[in-house]
């Protein structure tokens, strides 16, 4: 007679911490074993490689630490647990310091409140305003009642925020009144006149059936809930449903939905999930110091909107417990150099415009910046001069660079505080952990010789579970064996430090010769004189394509088209030499500080255009 053996939770959960410490050992004495093949042995990445491991241009970021299996309300609980009287959030100019107990009571405060106005799991919430600490709380409060949070751009006008709200089916969407020129109320009345007669709570909208709920942070408007109203309908009931939910929420589930920049078409909806936002924000915190380090206090100037302030900046208070500093709600350079200075931050994140912007600061001399040992620049390519100059004139030595995509949660390739300087200027990193990579024939997927130039395709826990309600869309950037076509080009070295060459779109054809602008805009950034430089391509009848450099010279500087062409010869190939300069006191920006590239063509373009009729 057999007996069955009953196997009760803890012994499972020994046995599996038993046999996936033995993979990761097993893994570990793989990648490290000569025998095996290059391609089948992966790189471990717990600190910066440094074996030549690679022979073929695919990585595979090995770890001795596991992935993490649970939720963002989870996660903010053991935070909550560890720090209870640490504060989570700063909000400078509104005055705002929150401790961890006191932010967790108030996300379930808001969480309970949200299913009393009628949303439910699954139902989709829009946030479209600038950093306020009402964005956190709502990016917390809907993860805590499985509601998806919608990441509305916070510039979208009338078109545009119709589209998002309508295509992802929004039940509610918060908002202030207005910021600055944005009149987010009076644009929601103009889409949905019904909002004037209707009860607040219950929307009939023709142009957006799904909408029932327009919550209000800063005042009251006819048919629309105010903030409070929100908070205060979360009753004791209430309570205790948010509490029942959490047995049903997976980690699995979507959480988020960010909206792409639709520099090609209409904007897509990355849907992200608890795991994927939970494991990236606890990876390139760990790469970049953030579980040994004590006291970390970040400052963090970019919008909340996008992957690189959510999932990077505020999943870090949950995933690391760390005190986020927001400087302003909208981007304002000054006050970001005052708050890193006021409130001794020790981390500050930007894209690279805003480092330039810092850097270009006529009083930078006279902030105390002693505290700020090390940064993250991402959002977009970072010119090695600019990051010498961070390194130089701001002092913020561990300076790291981070690459990814939001499909990717967002980052798949950060680099290491301690790597030295010709990394940080050159690379954006290596591979980061427990995802895979490869530079491919853009064509065919195959994956290319070490140091080839291609395209760089992702695999792994960080891919993005679809394009929400865009089934054609999803399958032509996501091959069937999960591979994410980024549309970047690059090249690994043997390590896994990846190089981004540019866009596949930005990518100039000229009379058959492929150029990249990256690799122009380094160069032209070492001219003295030249304060930031973008290259496009623009129409020509003979070569197809001419190099145009879109150059800002130094505050007092004076420089003419044929002094840079002069200092270009020689240096670089005679057809990357740009036939075209432009002088610009400004650039197209996204609201996220990324050169919308596309925008500064057509400019270009006409520009040149006029000229040619002169």
């Amino acid at each position: 007679m057999i007996s069955k053996i009953s196997l009760c939770p803890q012994f499972l959960l020994r046995t599996n911490r038993v046999f996936t410490r033995s993979s990761e050992v097993l893994q570990r004495q793989w990648t490290r074993h000569p025998g095996l093949p290059a391609a089948s042995r992966g790189i471990h990445v717990e600190s910066p490689p440094i074996i030549p491991t690679l022979t073929t241009s695919y990585a595979h970021g090995t770890s001795s630490t596991s992935l993490h299996h649970i939720t963002i309300g989870e996660a903010l609980l053991k935070a909550v647990e560890r720090t209870p009287d640490r504060e989570a959030v700063v909000f400078v100019q509104d005055g705002v310091r929150k401790t961890f107990a006191q932010f967790q009571q108030d996300v379930d405060q808001a969480a309970a409140g949200l299913l009393a106005i009628g949303l439910q799991k699954g139902d989709r919430l829009g946030m479209w305003g600038p950093n306020t600490y009402e964005w956190v709380l709502f990016q917390f409060a809907t993860a805590r009642a499985g509601i998806i949070l919608v990441s509305v751009n916070p510039a979208y006008q009338l078109k545009e925020v119709e589209f998002a709200l309508r295509k992802v089916g929004c039940k509610a969407i918060v908002c202030p009144t207005q910021f600055k020129n944005q009149k987010y109320c009076d644009m929601l009345r103009q889409i949905c006149p019904e909002i004037e007669t209707s009860a607040p709570g219950d929307i009939r909208s023709a142009r957006l059936p799904d909408l029932r709920s327009v919550i209000v942070i800063d005042s009251r408007q006819p048919g629309m809930l105010h903030l409070e109203d929100v908070m205060q309908a979360g009753s004791s009931q209430y309570m205790q449903q948010l509490q029942d939910l959490q047995k049903k929420i997976s980690f699995d589930d979507p959480i988020n939905i960010q909206f792409t920049s639709g520099t090609t078409g209409a904007p897509k909806g990355a849907t992200l999930s608890h795991h994927n936002i939970i494991n990236n924000a606890y990876f390139v915190g760990k790469r970049v110091g953030y579980t040994w380090r004590p006291d970390l206090r970040i400052c963090l100037p970019v919008p909340m909107y996008h992957c690189f302030g959510s999932v990077g900046g505020g999943m870090c208070i949950a995933v690391h417990g760390i005190s986020i500093i927001f400087p302003s709600a909208g981007y304002d350079g000054k006050a970001t150099l005052a708050a890193l200075e006021s409130e001794r931050c020790t981390y500050i994140y930007g894209t690279p415009t805003m480092y330039v912007d810092w850097i270009s600061q006529p009083d930078l001399a006279k902030h105390d910046l002693s505290s700020v040992h090390t940064g993250i620049m991402a959002g977009s390519p970072c010119p090695p001069e600019v990051v010498k100059k961070v390194i130089t004139a701001m002092g913020v030595k561990e300076i790291t660079i981070a690459y990814g995509t939001t499909e990717n949660s967002p980052v798949t390739f950060c680099g290491s505080p301690s790597d030295n300087l010709e990394r940080k200027c050159d690379t954006v990193g290596y591979i980061m952990d427990h995802i895979e990579a490869k530079i491919a024939n853009p064509s065919t997927g195959e994956i290319l010789p070490l140091g080839m130039l291609g395209e760089i395709m992702i695999r792994g826990y960080c891919v993005m579970l679809e394009y929400w309600g865009d089934e054609a869309k999803t399958r032509e950037c996501i091959t069937k064996e999960g591979w994410y076509k980024t549309g970047d080009i690059g090249r690994l070295d043997a390590h896994s430090y990846l190089r981004i060459e540019g866009r596949i779109k930005d990518m100039i054809i000229r009379g058959g010769e492929n150029i990249y602008p990256a690799e122009i805009e380094q160069f032209l950034h070492t001219h003295p004189k030249i304060k930031e430089a973008q290259v496009v391509g623009v129409k020509d009848p003979r070569m197809g394509e001419e190099v145009c450099a879109c150059v800002k010279l130094v505050d007092g500087e004076d420089c003419t088209a044929e002094d840079i062409k002069a200092y270009c010869k020689g240096q670089i190939a005679h057809f990357k030499i740009p036939r075209y300069v432009l002088f610009v006191t400004s650039y197209p920006l996204t609201i996220t500080g990324k050169i919308q590239k596309n925008k500064l063509r057509e400019e270009a373009e006409k520009l040149l255009e006029l000229r040619m009729k002169k």
